[in-house]
């Protein structure tokens, strides 16, 4: 279907734009830290009617999917430092949608999503699924999958 709104015109510009000043470095971490701004800013830009970010929408969405955990294995599987994921969760705390409690350990943390983030969760997920279309649909899909392959590997090099 074609947009007669000049919406296409004005997205296949953006897109050009942002090709030619993608800088082709041999940088690695230039190349990935570009990538992940941008899709960042894709799903960001679908879940801002949710007032959740990308960053976290993949905790919650962490949490959802394999429960209660240990603020130190969230981490972990977010590929975060501790101080950095106890920034993110803070805001996720004060608005109920996660509750941090000691552990078996007293000095041990459990986090688990509330009934409350659940739903958010469950509100959200709508949202992230059109951004996972989004960049399916310009990228491939088949293409994405090879490429989610590809960077699991890359976090354990």
């Amino acid at each position: 279907m074609q947009r007669t709104d000049g919406k296409a015109e004005s997205d296949a510009a953006a897109l050009q734009a942002a090709q030619s000043a993608f800088d082709e470095t041999p940088c690695n971490n230039l190349a990935l830290r570009q990538a992940s701004r941008h899709l960042s800013q894709v799903y960001d830009r679908h879940l801002a009617s949710t007032r959740l970010s990308g960053s976290q929408y993949s905790i919650l969405s962490r949490l959802a999917r394999l429960g209660p955990m240990t603020i130190g294995r969230l981490a972990e599987a977010l590929v975060l430092d501790r101080t950095a994921l106890g920034r993110a969760l803070k805001p996720l705390q004060r608005d109920k949608l996660v509750a941090i409690a000691a552990g078996d350990d007293a000095r041990i943390r459990q986090v688990s999503l509330t009934a409350k983030g659940k739903t958010k969760f469950e509100a959200a997920r709508v949202h992230w699924l059109k951004a996972q279309a989004e960049f399916e649909a310009a990228y491939g899909g088949e293409e994405a999958a090879v490429l989610r392959t590809a960077l699991r590997r890359v976090v354990t090099v």
